[in-house]
């Protein structure tokens, strides 16, 4: 049903692409990060709390439709529908039917619950397409509540010392899952205009998350030292991140499990926490499908498909026609 091009995943059927890194004339979106949501398409098809983060990012006048989860449109007899995935606010499975033939891709998704996204929901189909960026055995996530309270812990710390908390994490999903489960006791919490748009777009569109502020140019060191800073990991080592000195500066991210990651420089503290599935979700969701056929994109592809062969699945890289 599925053909794997360089030009993204593409039902000949349906003729229609999902998650294209090229223009395409119809395209399904998973969710709004920049990886799998690029410019340029005729029409958008994504979940209803996506579709203001791409206009918001890709031009408000972009032709998109939102959907609810599990409602579904028919493309010449293919059956489409999107279901959550839980990887991030608005991020879905898509879910294919045509001839009694179901196809399910994932997109990026989480089993535990972050508590802001819907939950991720296992799909029964014939063939899974998942995702395994960290599709090894050594990435193991320890659990969401231990990392805030180290989050909180290196925060009260800062504040004894008279640094800055700067945390590093992506301005859409995990900015937003570590805002929802900050302690707002210590002290308020700030952050940079990506992260505060972001965070009000999502919350204008029926999202509910707890208030925030963007840093006014006016304010002291000795204010901010009270707070927590949110920014954008590309701001490592900028002007910007300059002037907010002397600081701590945290990362908030799955790689941060590697101690070469920890030790990157300027990071003062590294905490492991991902939004996607780590080497046990993997194999959970795949398992909890009922898929007997198993396709393998994004990050440890190899090495995972071949697990799930030893493990008597019928599984391979999706990187050809299926």
């Amino acid at each position: 049903m599925l053909v794997f091009s360089p030009r993204g995943i593409y039902c000949p059927t349906a003729d229609i692409y999902i998650d294209p890194p090229s223009p395409v004339k119809r395209a399904i979106i998973t969710h709004a990060h920049s990886d799998h949501a690029r410019g340029g398409h005729a029409h958008y098809l994504a979940h209803r709390h996506s579709v203001p983060i791409l206009r918001q990012r890709l031009g408000s006048g972009i032709s998109a439709q939102g959907i609810e989860y599990g409602d579904s449109i028919e493309h010449n007899g293919v059956r489409i529908s999107l279901h959550p995935a839980g990887h991030i606010v608005g991020s879905a499975q898509v879910r294919l039917e045509y001839q009694g033939e179901i196809w399910v891709v994932s997109g990026d998704y989480k089993l535990e619950n972050d508590g802001i996204s819907e939950p991720f929901e296992p799909v029964h189909c014939t063939v899974f397409v998942t995702e395994s960026t960290f599709g090894l055995p050594v990435y193991r996530w320890q659990e969401q509540q231990e990392v805030y309270n180290e989050i909180n812990a290196w925060w009260t710390e800062n504040q004894r010392r008279g640094n800055v908390s700067v945390l590093l994490c992506y301005a859409l999903g995990k900015a937003q899952r570590v805002l929802a489960h900050l302690d707002r006791s210590i002290g308020p919490i700030y952050a940079h205009e990506t992260i505060e748009t972001a965070t009000c777009v999502l919350r204008e569109n029926g999202v509910s998350l707890p208030e925030l502020v963007r840093i006014p140019g006016n304010v002291s060191h000795a204010e901010l030292q009270k707070g927590i800073v949110l920014a954008p990991p590309s701001l490592s080592g900028s002007p910007w991140l300059g002037r907010l000195y002397p600081y701590s500066l945290g990362y908030a991210s799955g790689w941060m499990i590697a101690q070469g990651a920890r030790q990157r420089p300027g990071i003062n503290k590294g905490f492991v926490l991902s939004d996607h599935a780590d080497w046990a979700g993997l194999n959970a969701a795949v398992k909890a499908t009922g898929a007997h056929r198993i396709l393998v994109t994004h990050g440890y592809a190899a090495p995972f498909a071949r697990w799930l062969r030893e493990n008597g699945y019928d599984a391979a890289e999706g990187n050809g026609q299926s």
